[in-house]
């Protein structure tokens, strides 16, 4: 019987040795887990699936380095989301991410992700955060929960760059004034 190797032997296998079977391993991991978190983002499972293989292919060919010092899902996700911005900034990508958007804003359950920000237990900033106006939400789950630039979270929502950073702003001040 075969010992688990951890998420970091994994990538080192894969990055070192050109681990064939270490590769698969993370895949397995890790596939189905970004392919959820990126339809989330984006409702054309056409897109999301290039964008798993394409985050995938980059750690196979040792273009995405990974530090050792973080979390490997982290590390995928920061991968995976670029390449989704990356792919979004194509012809027509707007028109297909604003009907995405749409979609997501019309249905009726709640996202995982908002569930996990409503659900922060830290003084009264769970509710400071269902406060939010959807849009402000929307600017903080994609510059501070996911870690994308200013330009990348602008792609990501069909908005200017600086709308971007008015809306990071006013949601801070809002926050700050909620848990004051």
């Amino acid at each position: 019987m075969s010992e688990t190797r951890s998420d970091g032997d994994l990538l080192r296998a894969v990055g070192a040795d050109g681990d064939r079977r270490a590769f698969e391993e993370l895949y397995r991991r890790f596939a189905p887990w970004l392919t959820a978190r990126l339809r989330s983002r984006c409702a054309d499972p056409g897109i999301v699936d290039d964008v798993v293989q394409e985050t995938f292919l980059a750690v196979w060919r040792g273009t995405a380095r990974y530090r050792q010092d973080g979390d490997v899902a982290g590390w995928l996700w920061r991968i995976g989301s670029r390449r989704l911005v990356d792919a979004l900034r194509g012809d027509g990508a707007r028109g297909r991410l604003r009907q995405a958007l749409a979609r997501l804003r019309h249905r009726d359950e709640v996202s995982a992700e908002d569930r996990v920000l409503a659900g922060v237990e830290h003084g009264d900033l769970a509710g400071a955060l269902v406060r939010l106006s959807p849009e402000l939400r929307a600017v903080l789950q994609a510059t501070v929960v996911d870690g994308l630039t200013t330009r990348e979270a602008a792609v990501l929502l069909g908005i200017p760059p600086g709308t971007v950073k008015t809306r990071a702003m006013r949601a801070r001040k809002q926050l700050r004034e909620a848990l004051a």
